[in-house]
């Protein structure tokens, strides 16, 4: 049943009832509302990001500010020197062409005109050579604290990376940047510096040019601001594009095998042109912006000088008077000579004013895959790579480690995996850390070597001991074994490496191989089976003779024979030294020490107490 709606009638003239929003229009204006602040906000930020950015750029040339500073005097020492160029041609077509004077009179003016003109050109070159090296410098900057900060985030970090995108931010993001230093900064200096100079040497001549030059100028600023935000953002989407590209492509390279074992090359190759066209469709589009932009703004560059030749032409013909007399020849030709010059700096910026936004775009493609842009302060993580950046000192006559408390969780697990760890390690001490696949072992070894910092807890080391880790995974590089082994200590001779090599065990297949040390294996130890490659990780360990050694698993895969044979080995070479080791095996249980069993971290004095 329909529900009766009461309206209560008002006299003529009194005022009627309040307008009432329905309940939808009232929550579309908070929905409007709420989201054009939030666009706002964003806008700000942007702002704020674009000026971090900025600053950044600015600071990677610091190194060459000295460069920097005479790149600026030479620039505008050659505006001053324009003007006289321009007010000698000036002069001389005055008093010899127009008024016939002898020209001998204007050979003085001639022979300044020749050093004018060689002034410039030398500062011309003295400006390019100073902006080039700071280029360098910045680029340089660029490459040490990328390398710093991807040194500083650990092995953990890299893993989850893509090399491919990491190699770009040292090669195609670092060449991004060079034309901002080489082109963008010197011009940027001469639109501050020429122009004003070209402004006051005209305006002494003739005021009417001066004000046109003056009212016409921003223009060219405007248009070249609105071209930048797009070309900034079709920038740093080709950067982006460039950059999954790169990781597409290497990480294919790395599977190769498997994807030719498994019949996938057609279909992989199709993907690596459908990413090479993408490259190609964002470049086309920065491309478009560039020359769109440059046409606008050639545009109205033109009109403005041709504003000052109408002005002078009218004045001629007497067809416009604001002044008193027509102005000379050669009063009119010093205008009109300076007309382009004071708009090409103008001009000079917006064409280069690109290398800005694809320096701005590369900073936040940087951002984006470092998770910061890299500071000064980065070249610290290279200082002591297997120091824990959570560790704390320990008194010099206090156990070579103690962890206390320690709850770890790998770099992106959603849960502790260890809980209340406490232990101590006395010098010459052998622990065998014992437990089930997934109970932790190899991130309690992560977390001692320094890559993995703890949730909770304290972890204390003595000054002045080094911590080395062999993992379960070591990196092979494309090279020889002992190529490989020379990464722990370049200078190692022959022997000592021989040494190292035979207490690893390497040396047990090595000798076997056609170039003994000398063989050439794959990337990632293409060639080796999983034990080989961990034994040549082992002998890099031992070649850096840490103070603690951090084994993981290392006699995995090994038979019998070879197993005591690697730990008879391990016992001689540790003498002196602590060694933590993660097994399962029960022989290297029994050479232990003692064992310390993951999960629930109970310490075992006895290791004949403990099984596998």
């Amino acid at each position: 049943m329909p529900t009766a709606v009461f309206v209560r009638p008002y006299a003529a003239g009194a005022p009627g009832p309040a307008p009432t929003m329905s309940p939808d229009r009232c929550r579309r204006a908070t929905v409007s509302q709420d989201t054009e602040t939030q666009l706002r906000q964003a806008q700000r930020h942007e702002a704020q990001q674009r000026r971090l950015r900025q600053h950044w750029l600015d600071t990677l040339g610091a190194a060459a500010s000295g460069r920097r500073r005479l790149a600026a005097i030479a620039i505008s020492v050659s505006g001053v020197l324009l003007v006289a160029q321009a007010g000698a041609i000036a002069w001389l077509v005055q008093h010899v062409l127009f008024e016939g004077a002898p020209l001998a009179d204007g050979l003085w003016v001639l022979a300044a005109l020749a050093v004018v003109l060689l002034l410039r050109t030398l500062l011309g070159s003295v400006t390019q050579a100073c902006a080039g090296d700071v280029a360098d410098a910045a680029r340089l900057a660029l490459r040490e604290r990328a390398y710093a900060c991807v040194l500083g985030k650990g092995p953990l970090w890299l893993r989850q990376q893509r090399s491919g995108e990491l190699g770009e931010v040292m090669l195609a993001h670092a060449d991004a940047i060079e034309n901002y230093y080489s082109g963008f900064q010197p011009v940027r200096i001469e639109v501050v510096v020429v122009p004003l100079i070209i402004a006051l040497a005209v305006a002494w001549v003739d005021w009417v040019v001066a004000i046109i030059f003056i009212a016409t100028a921003p223009l060219v600023p405007f248009f070249m601001m609105l071209v930048g935000w797009g070309a900034e953002a079709a920038g740093r989407a080709q950067l982006g594009e460039l950059a999954r590209m790169s990781g597409h492509f290497a990480d294919r390279i790395k599977g190769l095998g498997l994807l030719r074992l498994y019949g996938r090359g057609e279909a992989e190759l199709e993907g690596v042109a459908d990413a090479a066209e993408g490259v190609r469709e964002r470049t086309m589009k920065v491309l478009r912006i560039a020359f769109l932009s440059s046409t606008v703004l050639e545009f109205f560059a033109s009109v403005s000088v041709a504003m000052v030749a109408l002005y002078l032409g009218l004045s001629y013909l007497g067809m416009m008077s604001l002044h008193a007399q027509v102005p000379t020849l050669g009063a009119g030709l010093f205008c009109l000579l300076l007309a382009p010059e004071f708009y090409a700096p103008l001009r000079r910026l917006a064409a280069h004013y690109h290398d800005r936004a694809n320096a701005l775009a590369a900073a936040a493609e940087i951002e984006r895959l470092l998770g910061a842009l890299p500071g000064p302060a980065a070249a610290l993580a290279t200082a002591r790579p297997l120091a824990s950046a959570a560790a704390e000192p320990l008194q010099p006559h206090a156990p070579l480690l103690q962890a206390r408390g320690l709850v770890l969780r790998p770099l992106g697990a959603g849960h502790d995996v260890l809980k209340d760890i406490s232990f101590q390690l006395e010098s010459n001490q052998r622990l065998a850390v014992v437990g089930p696949s997934g109970s932790g072992k190899s991130t309690l070894l992560e977390a001692l070597a320094g890559w993995l910092p703890p949730r909770e807890g304290s972890l204390m080391l003595r000054p002045g001991v080094e911590v080395g880790y062999a993992g379960q995974r070591p990196y092979l590089f494309h090279g020889s074994i002992a190529d490989n082994l020379r990464l722990a200590d370049p200078t190692a001779s022959l022997a000592t490496l021989r040494h190292a090599a035979e207490a690893a065990q390497v040396l047990a297949f090595a000798d076997h191989l056609p170039d003994g040390l000398d063989t050439v294996i794959g990337e990632r130890g293409f060639g080796l089976s999983g034990g080989e490659a961990r034994r040549i990780g082992l002998a890099r360990l031992l070649l850096r003779n840490p103070g603690i050694m951090l084994l993981d698993e290392p006699t995995a895969f090994l038979d019998p024979h070879t197993e005591a044979a690697l730990l008879h080995a391990l016992a001689i070479h540790a003498r002196g030294r602590s060694v933590i080791i993660a097994t399962h095996s029960p022989a290297a249980i029994a050479w232990a020490d003692s064992t310390l069993r993951l999960p629930d971290g109970h310490l075992h004095h006895d290791p004949r107490q403990v099984r596998a």
